[in-house]
């Protein structure tokens, strides 16, 4: 794969991923750019180039940042880093209570360290 394609793929990965977590369907991102659903489709597959005017409003519409959807270099693995990226974001618009509540069951959740 060449830098282009495995950039395009790079972003591709991310605009699903942040069209999920904000709870939009393609057909609902296609209609707030008035654009075709399967034009969306294919932004999201890495066949379509996504001109910057395009990522521009997507990282609005999703409410991410338009370097985080454009990254290109991955860092580890990088589907981890962006669920937890996206995550981060949800969690920051939880009230104090239900954040502490989240918490405490990610504390149950997780399996007791080795000694």
């Amino acid at each position: 794969m060449n830098d282009d394609s495995t950039k395009r793929k790079q972003i591709a990965s991310r605009l699903r991923a942040a069209r999920e977590m904000a709870g939009l369907s393609q057909a609902q991102v296609a209609k707030i750019l008035g654009l075709h659903r399967p034009s969306v489709s294919e932004m999201e597959a890495g066949r379509r180039r996504v001109s910057g005017e395009e990522l521009a409003k997507l990282a609005e519409v999703y409410s991410v940042d338009m370097k985080w959807l454009m990254h290109a270099e991955p860092t580890g693995d990088s589907s981890m880093d962006d669920r937890a990226q996206l995550a981060a974001r949800e969690f920051a618009k939880l009230r104090p209570e239900d954040l502490d509540r989240v918490l405490d069951l990610l504390k149950a959740i997780r399996p007791p360290r080795e000694k």
